[in-house]
C-alpha cells in the first residue's frame, strides 16, 4: 500500500514540491492508485504502482506515449523526473509516476465509433523511436497464448467446489472458450501498440474528444490483433451482440486515418481472445486464493469480463462478415 506522506516526498524528484495533494487516491486500479495534484498552474496524476515496475519497462511505454503525444493523438502528457526518468521508487516494487491530469467521462462501449476508429489508426501510425529499443523483441504471452482446455477444466472444477457465484457461467462457457482459442494466431507484423485499449482506458474528455491513457502494458503487437480487440470492444453490446453499424464506421474510420492494421481472418482476433481467457483465469485463481468476502466479491465482478459480454465464434464471424 502507497502512503499519502510516500507519495509526497515522491513529488519533489519531478519538479513539483509544492502543490495541494488529493486527501486520498482518486481512483484504483488492481496494481495501484492514482492521486491528483494541484499546482498553481496545472493539475497531475500522480499514478502510484505496487507491481514491481522498472525504468527500462517504464521508459519505452512512456516514450511511445510521449511520441504518440507528439504525433497529434489524444494522450496525457508524461512528466519525467530532473534525472529524464519516468519513475521515483518508493522500494518494495512501489514506483510512482506522474502524468498530465485529463477530465475524463466513465468509460462507455458507446464512443462514437468514427472517432475511435480515428483515434487508433493514428497510434498505429506513431513512428518507431529510441524508446522503442527497450520494448521486447517478442509479444508477452498475456497477449498470445491460449489459456487451454486442461487449465479450464481444473479452474472450474475448483470454482465449483468453492462455490464461486460465477462457477456455472464458467461451465458453460467453457466448451466456446476452447473452441476460441483454436483460433489463436501468432503475432506477425510488429509495432508499438497500447495493448490495453478497453473502454476503462479509451475514454471522452470533458471538454470533447477522446482521450487514450494508462500506457502502462504497451508494446510490441500486431496492429491487426489490437484492430480486432478495440472492434470487440467498441461495436458490441452491453450483452455481447455485434452492432454492424459501429463496426463498419470503427473499420473504416480506421483505415481512413492511415491505420495499417487489417482483418483478415478469425486470427485477427487472437489478442482479445488471449487476453480475456486470461483475465477470466486470473479472477478465478484470485477468487479462490481471497481470504476475505470484499476481495471475492472484487474477483466475481471482475470475472464477469469473461462471461457477462461473451465474446464467441459467432460474434467473431459476425464482426468479420460486416466490415468486410
Amino acid at each position: 500500500m502507497v502512503e499519502r506522506d510516500d507519495v509526497l516526498a515522491l513529488l519533489v524528484p519531478f519538479g513539483l514540491g509544492s502543490g495541494v495533494l488529493s486527501p486520498g487516491p482518486v481512483a484504483l486500479g488492481r496494481v495501484g492508485a492514482v492521486w491528483r495534484l494541484d499546482t498553481d498552474d496545472l493539475s497531475w496524476a500522480v499514478k502510484a504502482n505496487g507491481n514491481g515496475d522498472t525504468e527500462a519497462g517504464a521508459g519505452s511505454s512512456a516514450g511511445f506515449q510521449e511520441a504518440a503525444v507528439h504525433a497529434g493523438v489524444s494522450a496525457p502528457g508524461v512528466r519525467r523526473t530532473h534525472d529524464g526518468t519516468v519513475l521515483a521508487h518508493l522500494g518494495g516494487g512501489r514506483t510512482v509516476r506522474v502524468l498530465e491530469w485529463v477530465d475524463l467521462a466513465d468509460p462507455d462501449i458507446a464512443l462514437d465509433p468514427a472517432a475511435v476508429g480515428e483515434l487508433l489508426g493514428g497510434l498505429h501510425r506513431v513512428p518507431d523511436g529510441p524508446w522503442a529499443s527497450g520494448m521486447p523483441a517478442t509479444v508477452d504471452p498475456w497477449f498470445t497464448r491460449p489459456v487451454g482446455a486442461p487449465a479450464w477444466d481444473a479452474l472450474i472444477a475448483s470454482l465449483a467446489e468453492a462455490g464461486a457465484p460465477f462457477a456455472p457461467a464458467y461451465a458453460a462457457h467453457r466448451d466456446e472458450l476452447v473452441a476460441l482459442e483454436t483460433l489463436v494466431e501468432a503475432p506477425v507484423r510488429l509495432r508499438a501498440c497500447h495493448r490495453d485499449l478497453f473502454a476503462d482506458n479509451l475514454r471522452a474528455r470533458g471538454g470533447g474528444g477522446l482521450c487514450a491513457f494508462d500506457f502502462d502494458n504497451a508494446g510490441p503487437q500486431d496492429p491487426d490483433h489490437e484492430l480486432a480487440f478495440v472492434l470487440t470492444e467498441f461495436a458490441t453490446d452491453a450483452s455481447g451482440a455485434v452492432d454492424p453499424v459501429r463496426a463498419r464506421t470503427l473499420v473504416e474510420a480506421y483505415a481512413a486515418a492511415g491505420g495499417p492494421g487489417r482483418l483478415r481472418g478469425p486470427g485477427s482476433f487472437s489478442m482479445v481472445i488471449a487476453v480475456l481467457g486470461h483475465i477470466g483465469q486470473l479472477a478465478g485463481e484470485r477468487w479462490l486464493g481471497a481470504d476475505d468476502a470484499s476481495a471475492r466479491d472484487d474477483m466475481a465482478q471482475w470475472a464477469g469480463e469473461l462471461t457477462g459480454r461473451p465474446l464467441t465464434r459467432a460474434v467473431v464471424t459476425e464482426l468479420l462478415d460486416v466490415t468486410r
